[in-house]
């Protein structure tokens, strides 16, 4: 009886701390997920997570997959009415020993997001393309989702060439009003850029996909 006893004590013990330590463990992850969320919405962050280029009849298109969180103070800019210039760029560079290396071919866009108080709207556009979206969500997803944009080819690529490619995507701060450029400098907020991407390659650049980055 004794024995049977001990048992019977142990074992709700046991069982109580292990339902307490499954608990801290569990609200510790939550608390962790909380901050790292908190940390991105404060400041914002542009993560390029994919990039292939396709061969075509014209040369090469450019294809990009992004991760881009805005911070608080860009979502209630853009509810003031302030547009926001975002820039993806992409290079070729012959590296030269003897001077600044020669940029051979290159796709650059500048896509502006914008909201319209009177139709509740987010809107896209880039020269004459425009598109509308109920939430900002929908036009992040968009943003972040490049497919076959052009690259012009400068100068002939030669076989056998290690070139260099480049690519990075930002807000252009510069594209807005001059009071407003004096209010970014200094402001993590508005610093908002992906890292720049560098990798070498070779004619042809590539038919598959050059970079691919797992989300954690």
């Amino acid at each position: 009886m004794t024995v049977s006893s001990i048992r019977c004590c142990i074992k709700p013990k046991f069982a109580m701390w292990f339902v307490l330590t499954s608990r801290v463990v569990i609200l510790s992850m939550l608390i962790a997920m909380l901050l790292l969320s908190a940390t991105a919405r404060a400041t914002g962050e542009i993560q390029i997570t994919f990039v292939g280029l396709d061969v075509v009849e014209e040369g090469y298109q450019l294809n990009v997959d992004a991760k881009i969180v805005l911070s608080s103070i860009l979502e209630q800019a853009l509810e003031k009415g302030i547009s926001l210039y975002f820039v993806t760029k992409f290079s070729v560079l012959n590296p030269r020993w003897y001077w600044f290396d020669e940029e051979v071919a290159r796709s650059k866009l500048r896509m502006e997001l914008s909201y319209y108080a009177l139709t509740r709207k987010y809107r896209l556009s880039h020269g004459s393309w425009s598109q509308s979206f109920d939430t900002l969500d929908e036009a992040l997803r968009v943003l972040s989702r490049l497919r076959g944009r052009p690259v012009f080819v400068k100068s002939e690529l030669e076989q056998g060439v290690d070139y260099i490619a480049r690519l990075r995507m930002w807000l252009d701060v510069s594209r807005l009003a001059k009071p407003f450029q004096m209010e970014t400098l200094g402001s993590k907020a508005w610093n908002l850029t992906s890292d720049t991407l560098e990798w070498r390659t070779n004619v042809p650049l590539s038919t598959q996909k050059l970079y691919k980055k797992e989300e954690l």
